[in-house]
């Protein structure tokens, strides 16, 4: 897939070269060189991007030809809007003629310039094929010659999760361990004791550690709650910080406060703030005892049950860390769980015949009992149909065993150097995120798309993004924390993982990390990564810098008025601000022309200058529960906004102007109701808050792509009429939150709908004849959402029902089950039912579901 970007600009030199007549002769004749220059290199990429795996050289240079196809783009895309700048007043057209033309010219210059530093590029690019030896492309070996015919399978969105085996909570032989350690955080002992979990890095500590932290019974027994991160470098006093604000919650005074102290202060502090309270600290990832040695003192034993759970690679760590402490080496699977793991890891082979079994024993063995090797090994061996396929991965891993032992980086670096190139740029981009983040798919997807690593063609981008990250996932590279309507809504990087992300991305200049110790950060890369001590990385040198992404991850960070927005930051396409609560944006934010990716955590209020942005395709803000932000009128001047996520106060007006916009998420009903949906022809997710019965929400039937669904009423509310959603003709995923007063007896929803989530509904009549009619329904949660004492599901209803959970019906006390109802179900929840005696005895053998997907 590495020609697809390239493809994608050549065609879009071409398009400009027609439309643009008038361009100066200097002008065209470099487009057409740039143009003809990646048309040529075009031919090699296919093949290199087969080779790459074993060539570092290779890699590097296919990388570089994507950036520069990808930077290409942008010019022109920016361009292309300015040539399109005008003003609607025909007379004010005409007095402002000579300005325009001065105008027009000065953007062309700009143009010129740009063009010319990416000739000099592509002359640097094709040196470097030359004096580096990469001139053998074409005779590349086989090494991955059946990947290149693989595109559309990469590209094919993997839309349904259901395949995903629990979701990596505990992997296969930790059942146990789970109830031991348990056992060990509620028993009757008063002393405050340390309980350490350790063992080599892949083993599952942090995974086993996050499933007790998060178990319902630690939470009701331990009403503060901490977890922070240590890893190799560390500094105490943020350490300490960290555990306090996650107590304390950060507000300004608060910081202020904890900034001014020294380290002696803060630990006296956070003793003086667990006094009194039963908490459970969750220290991950210690690799020195000074770590944990310089952090216990400030953890008082008030003989009231606290705990503290430490997870470390290093024995000597866990040994000394309490002398009366309990202490579990994490142990490495048997060989049964070995293969039970592989098995329940591995997707889409459907035949194994005996010498891919036998194979595969051999690789699973060589694995030595490590999870994280045995699921990222089962991953590579997914997409692998043939014995051929599979005999050259066992070649390689017996290349590399030591000891009888493989190196699990080695496995790792085996699954990278499997992917394709663009899936290569869009696993490396999960190292930006702070070490054990939980990361919102919708997030990573947005940022792939405005750093220019999606494709451009037939399929929305979104769809496209969608099936990369399922396809990582498939191959074991990511884990799913939790999904929502049958998608992954989170997400996360096993930390070697991330550390592989990290070292390659380094490598190849795709992004660096601040380093707030060495106050250094790589001057090559375009993008810039700052996890903390925002301040000190802004007084770093950047002017000869032409940055294309800051993520900034600074919750204590406040002052934006150090940031040159004007001058060091006008290239940028990404720009997250995660800063402490309460900060206002500048004006300057309207300088950032390109920018087309905009995450704001921690700010209220966006000036009028947003309506700059013309590129902005995501703007998403996310501020505290129920703190609403101040979207400016300018915002509906986003003409190419696709997704705007951001539960904002005053009405948006003309928000019908954005006719490209894809997701609406924030919208209350009072805003809605001035609305012209008419225009929102590529709407597809619509999420809405605040509505009343006494509104209309007839005019949502005129979203003819509509997709999914999410309506809340005010407390005690009740919905208006729900007839409209007949209209919805391809509405597949429904999420009703608030009173429904009665269901209308003929058509209440479209066909379409396949899955269906209805919230304190207080239904007083059954709602299962009605729902039971959907053709294509395949999921249904009903909590809070019928107050009757039965309900009944006659023959031949939920045809297609797979998955079905009845949560809060305090009344219900009977189901009757007809026996062809239901014929597909394979999971039911049943919670807060404590008049439901016995279910239907079919129901009895269904899976029960472990979690309720949000």
């Amino acid at each position: 897939m590495a020609d697809a970007f390239v493809s994608f600009a050549v065609q879009k030199l071409g398009d400009f070269l027609i439309q643009e007549v008038n361009l100066r002769l200097s002008l065209r004749e470099d487009v057409k060189w740039l143009r003809n220059e990646l048309l040529f290199m075009q031919s090699f990429l296919k093949h290199a991007e087969e080779k790459q795996s074993g060539d570092q050289r290779v890699q590097q240079w296919v990388f570089e030809i994507n950036s520069i196809a990808n930077e290409a783009v942008s010019i022109l895309e920016t361009h292309s809007f300015v040539a399109r700048e005008g003003d609607d007043d025909e007379f004010a057209s005409h007095l402002k003629a000579c300005a325009c033309i001065c105008r027009k010219e000065t953007k062309f210059y700009k143009v010129a310039k740009e063009i010319q530093s990416l000739k000099q590029r592509i002359m640097d690019v094709s040196r470097k094929r030359e004096t580096y030896g990469i001139t053998d492309i074409n005779n590349a070996g086989e090494g991955a010659s059946n990947r290149s015919n693989d595109q559309p399978a990469i590209v094919r969105t993997l839309r349904r999760t259901a395949s995903y085996v629990d979701e990596d909570h505990i992997f296969v032989g930790f059942q146990d361990v789970v109830q031991i350690l348990l056992a060990e955080l509620l028993k009757e002992e008063p002393r405050r004791s340390i309980i350490s979990i350790y063992g080599m890095g892949g083993l599952g500590k942090t995974t086993l550690a996050r499933n007790l932290y998060t178990s319902p019974n630690i939470v009701s027994s331990f009403p503060t709650r901490a977890w922070i991160c240590v890893s190799q470098e560390y500094k105490t006093m943020d350490l300490l910080r960290d555990i306090i604000k996650s107590i304390q919650g950060r507000t300004k005074e608060n910081l202020d406060l904890l900034e001014k102290m020294t380290q002696t202060d803060l630990e006296i502090y956070l003793r003086d703030l667990l006094k009194g309270l039963k908490y459970l600290v969750v220290v991950d990832d210690v690799w020195h005892r000074e770590a944990w040695e310089s952090l216990k003192r400030a953890f008082p034993d008030i003989k009231n049950g606290s705990r503290v759970i430490i997870t470390t690679r290093k024995e000597d760590v866990a040994e000394r860390a309490d002398d009366k402490g309990f202490v579990h080496r994490l142990r490495f699977l048997s060989q049964e769980e070995s293969w039970n793991l592989f098995l329940t890891k591995l997707l889409d082979v459907q035949v194994m015949v005996p010498e891919m079994e036998r194979l595969a024993r051999d690789m699973v063995d060589t694995c030595g009992g490590l999870p994280l090797a045995i699921v990222v090994l089962s991953g590579l061996l997914s997409h692998k149909r043939e014995l051929e396929e599979w005999q050259k991965v066992e070649d390689h891993l017996w290349k590399n065993i030591k000891d009888d032992s493989i190196e699990i980086s080695y496995i790792i670096s085996l699954s990278y150097n499997d992917l394709p190139t663009v899936l290569k740029q869009c696993f490396l981009y999960f190292g930006v995120f702070p070490e054990d983040r939980v990361i919102y798919a919708d997030d990573i997807m947005q940022l792939w798309m405005a750093e220019g690593f999606i494709p451009r063609g037939e399929e929305r981008m979104e769809d496209v993004a969608e099936g990369f990250l399922n396809e990582l996932i498939r191959r074991s590279l990511i884990q799913v924390v939790s999904t929502m309507w049958e998608k992954v809504a989170e997400c996360r990087i096993h930390d070697l993982l991330r550390d592989l992300a990290i070292k390659k991305a380094l490598e190849l200049n795709i992004f660096d990390i601040y380093n707030p110790r060495k106050h250094s950060i790589s001057s090559f890369c375009l993008r810039h990564v700052i996890h903390g001590r925002a301040q000190r990385y802004l007084s770093l040198d950047r002017s000869n810098m032409k940055l294309r992404s800051i993520m900034l991850y600074d919750r204590d960070f406040c002052k934006l008025g150090l940031i040159n927005f004007r001058n060091e930051f006008q290239h940028l396409y990404v720009l997250h601000l995660e800063i402490h609560s309460g900060t206002k944006l500048p004006d300057a934010i309207g300088s950032l022309y390109h920018l087309k990716f905009l995450t704001l955590r921690g700010i209220h209020d966006l000036p009028s200058s947003i309506g700059n942005l013309k590129n902005l395709q995501t703007l998403r803000v996310f501020n505290k529960y129920r703190h609403l932000c101040q979207l400016p009128p300018e915002t509906a001047d986003l003409i190419n906004l696709r997704h705007l996520v951001a539960w904002y106060s005053n009405p948006l007006k003309h928000l019908s102007k954005l006719t490209s916009l894809q997701v609406l998420n924030g919208i209350s009903c009072d805003q809605w109701k001035d609305v012209d949906p008419i225009d929102l022809v590529n709407l597809r997710e619509l999420r809405m808050f605040c509505i009343a019965k006494t509104y209309s929400l007839k005019n949502i039937g005129n979203l003819k792509l509509l997709h999914t669904l999410f309506l809340g009423c005010i407390r005690d509310e009740s919905f208006p009429a729900l007839e409209f959603l007949t209209s919805c003709q391809k509405l597949q995923r429904l999420w009703l939150k608030g009173r429904i007063e009665k269901l209308p007896l003929s058509d209440p929803f479209p066909n379409s709908i396949t899955m269906m989530f209805l919230r304190y509904s207080k239904l007083m009549v059954d709602p299962m004849p009605i729902l039971g009619i959907l053709p294509r329904l395949r999921n249904l949660d009903l909590k809070g959402a019928y107050e009757g004492k039965e309900i009944s599901c006659s023959d031949n209803s939920f045809c297609q029902l797979e998955f079905l959970r009845l949560n809060k019906l305090p009344n219900l006390e009977r189901w009757h089950l007809a026996t062809t109802a239901m014929p597909l179900i394979k999971g039911l929840n049943i919670r807060g039912c404590p008049q439901l005696k016995e279910i239907p005895k079919r129901m009895k053998d269904v899976e029960r579901l472990k979690r309720i997907h949000r």
